[in-house]
């Protein structure tokens, strides 16, 4: 059985349109609508279409409406897409077809253009880069919110994810840690119903926050020991500057050294953390 999960807050008008073609293209499927505290009707709208909406009195956040619905699906496939009207429910079936290929999370994966603006297409570039380089695969979309996933495997990670619009990233890194394979699958990405609920300003410095979560959830050393590795030539590289000039250690090269070692002892806490983290699932 296939359980499909949309998180929605204030997407009536993209719903009204888009729940008849979900029903038409997976009949069979489990379809369930999380209403993160919408005041538009959306509760209403699923009625209308006899689908299933687990309503929250107040918005607690994009992962936090995923996690709820994980946790009610009763599918052994998990599929999760956006209801704004951005991914259509044609593209559901070939996600499908990869999955059965022996892979435990098929992602789709959109294209430059169909990024929301230059800004957003720049920084899930940077995103995709950092985990490409942090896990050793070609990481096509990082942020992407339109996934098939087995759900035994998903509710593993269920404790990690966030509740904000960086669960996308935290599963995907997750499941590269714990060598569940994941495979990406090129989807079109219709102009979006409605309004956006991601601010720039505020989020911007959430997005940033993401890179060092990559580190973290994957492997934190490869982000902790070439910035302790940098603090040290820092340091090193002023010690001689003051050898050279006034024949002693000053107290900055000093501190450059202190840094790196605290820099590289937190690495190697966080590397332990991480590995009891994902133990616990072997």
């Amino acid at each position: 059985m296939i359980s499909i999960i949309l998180p929605a807050k204030n997407e009536a008008e993209a719903l009204r349109g888009l729940l008849p073609r979900l029903r038409a293209a997976q009949p069979s499927a489990e379809i369930i609508v999380v209403d993160d505290g919408s005041s538009d009707g959306t509760k209403g709208i699923c009625g209308e279409h006899g689908v299933q909406c687990l309503s929250s009195p107040y918005s607690m956040g994009n992962g936090a409406a995923i996690k709820r619905g994980a946790r009610a699906a009763r599918g052994e496939i998990l599929v999760f897409m956006d209801a704004d009207g951005q991914h259509s429910p044609d593209s559901i079936q070939p996600l499908l077809d990869r999955l059965s290929e022996g892979y435990d999370m098929v992602v789709g994966s959109r294209s430059w253009s169909d990024q929301a603006g230059v800004s957003r297409g720049v920084a899930n570039t940077l995103y995709n880069r950092i985990a490409s380089w942090m896990t050793g695969f070609k990481v096509m979309d990082l942020t992407s919110g339109f996934r098939a996933v087995r759900a035994d495997k998903f509710r593993e990670f269920l404790h990690l994810l966030p509740n904000g619009f960086s669960y996308p990233t935290t599963i995907t890194m997750a499941f590269f840690r714990s060598a569940y394979p994941v495979s990406y699958f090129p989807i079109p990405v219709a102009q979006r119903i409605g309004k956006s609920h991601i601010r720039p300003l505020r989020d911007g410095v959430r997005f940033l926050l993401i890179i060092f979560k990559i580190a973290t959830l994957y492997s934190p050393l490869k982000l902790f020991v070439p910035t302790g590795a940098g603090f040290f030539l820092i340091g090193f590289g002023y010690y001689l500057y003051t050898y050279f000039t006034v024949h002693r250690l000053t107290n900055m090269s000093a501190l450059m050294f202190s840094a790196a070692v605290i820099i590289f002892l937190i690495g190697l806490i966080s590397e332990q953390i991480t590995a009891l983290t994902y133990r616990r699932h072997d």
